[in-house]
């Protein structure tokens, strides 16, 4: 456990996804899920509940030890370095379509 302090200023045992998982190439931002902010409940002033949809409720809380992922593989970015440098890909073609105008 770390003792960091928080947005508040005021510093609290922070609790590690690896003190209770198995972890395997975690970054520090799934080990450590209280750095996340701005989500529902952290909101300051709260949300008016008027606006409030079923759909934000997926996201109002923010992840916990439990909720984060205990392994990380992140992709290469071989695709896009080749793009890069070949440039995307333009159809030369002759369009044969009719334009459609509206009048």
């Amino acid at each position: 456990m770390v003792d960091c302090p928080d947005a508040d200023g005021q510093s609290g045992p922070r609790l590690r996804t690896s003190d209770f998982y198995r972890t395997c190439q975690l970054p520090k931002r799934f080990d450590y899920p209280s750095w996340f902010y701005g989500y529902g409940v952290q909101r300051r002033p709260p949300e008016h509940p008027f606006y409030k949809t079923t759909s934000s409720e997926y996201g109002r809380y923010p992840p916990t030890i439990h909720t984060v992922p205990t392994s990380f593989y992140p992709t290469t970015q071989e695709f896009s370095r080749a793009l890069a440098k070949a440039g995307m890909y333009r159809n030369y073609s002759l369009n044969t379509g009719l334009d459609t105008y509206s009048s």
